[in-house]
């Protein structure tokens, strides 16, 4: 990328700089005042402001290759972006690769108004949810206000060193995918190169296992102390941020609640997912309803001729239902805390979660429960369906 690529993507920005304040958006902003001093031939101010950047992080690698461009432009002229004689291509090419991706996020427009598809409905429990696009380095955070996401902040990310769509054990992809925070780990459970916190996720999940899918250990993380930011795509799968924007983010994350849906391409909910949306919450109501009348072909009609539980197929899970029912003269069914996360990458599919309370005339228990429905031929069904 030669500089005139960046000047040009750097003039387009317009926000101003917020002193005082260190996440990524403040920090890509004032990376893109220095592009536009340097490409209005300012060089001297595009040095005391990246000086200024590097003074709020000393470890920004790609302020400290601008610091050395505008070092080097008293002898010479600046047409490449990194100059520096000798230095490591490979290294170069990635911080290149950075300088494009936060140059493109300074000219985005914040998605104050725009809900994410993947985002259909939350649970009270639920404060906080995730949405990231490895497509722009960017995750989203969104706050759950009544069960509607509103947008709170965006940060820049790294992925996988080979990109999205994570297969297999060692393949350096990000997984794609509806997950969650299963755990945190605090430093002084970790290694310096995960940065200063970490939060494990649900991968694989219960889809991913289905489809052959394996591998594990994908988290969000930090940088080591000594970085302040990697490359678009430099991690061996897991999900990168500043440690800066780690600690915001980690104050409001929820181990066992918040969603991290995980897209290659954001989209944006329109009205037909309203649509969508409210058809599927009055199929699964009829599920319930249809479970608690007892008529077992009513019941097992909202289940795919594919449907499994992982181990058990439908005809064996049927049978064993039809058993069941065949027992009770009475059950009574109530759902709550219910959320629905379409799934990214599979055309209508959606996660639900919800809180299921059953009673019959002998027995009666309370379960988190986990269904994945699938819409074919216009019609909403159930393809999995276990304890979440």
């Amino acid at each position: 990328m030669r500089y005139t690529t960046l000047l040009l993507i750097a003039a387009l920005f317009s926000a101003p700089a917020q002193a005082g304040e260190r996440d990524s958006r403040d920090m890509e902003i004032l990376l893109a005042q220095s592009l536009h001093s340097i490409g209005n031939n300012k060089l001297d101010v595009a040095l005391n402001e990246v000086d200024s950047l590097l003074k709020v992080n000393p470890n920004f690698k790609l302020a400290q290759l601008v610091k050395g461009d505008l070092l080097l432009a008293h002898s010479q002229a600046l047409n490449n972006f990194g100059n520096a004689p000798n230095a490591p291509q490979d290294r170069i090419e990635d911080l290149r690769d950075e300088a494009r991706v936060r140059l493109q996020r300074v000219q985005q427009q914040q998605p104050f108004k725009a809900t994410p598809k993947y985002l259909w409905q939350l649970d009270a429990e639920q404060h906080y949810a995730i949405v990231v696009d490895t497509s722009k380095a960017t995750l989203y955070l969104y706050e759950n206000v009544n069960g509607e996401p509103h947008y709170v902040a965006d940060y820049y990310i790294s992925v996988g060193k080979n990109g999205a769509d994570k297969v297999s054990e060692g393949d350096h992809r990000t997984p794609l995918g509806v997950y969650f925070i299963n755990s945190k780990l605090t430093k002084d459970k970790l290694t310096d190169f995960y940065g200063s916190e970490a939060f494990p996720l649900s991968y694989p999940n219960e889809w991913d296992r289905r489809h052959g899918r394996d591998g594990h250990g994908i988290w969000l993380h930090g940088t080591p102390s000594d970085t302040y930011s990697r490359p678009p795509r430099a991690s061996s799968g897991c999900v990168v941020l500043a440690n800066d924007d780690l600690l915001q983010l980690g104050k409001l994350v929820q181990v066992g609640h918040t969603p991290v849906i995980i897209t290659g391409q954001m989209d944006w909910s329109d009205e037909s997912d309203r649509t969508e949306r409210s058809s599927l919450l009055a199929e699964i109501e009829k599920w319930r309803n249809d479970w608690a009348s007892r008529d077992s072909d009513a019941y097992l009609s909202h289940y795919a001729q594919d449907f499994s539980t992982g181990e058990v197929k439908l005809a064996a899970f049927s049978q064993q239902k039809r058993l069941v029912n065949s027992g009770k003269t009475w059950i009574k069914v109530t759902l709550s805390k219910l959320s629905a996360f379409p799934y990214p990458g599979q055309p209508g599919l959606v996660v639900v979660n919800f809180e299921q309370d059953y009673g019959s005339n002998n027995l009666s228990n309370r379960m988190l429960k986990r269904q994945y429905w699938m819409k074919r031929n216009n019609k909403w069904q159930i393809v999995y369906e276990g304890s979440a």
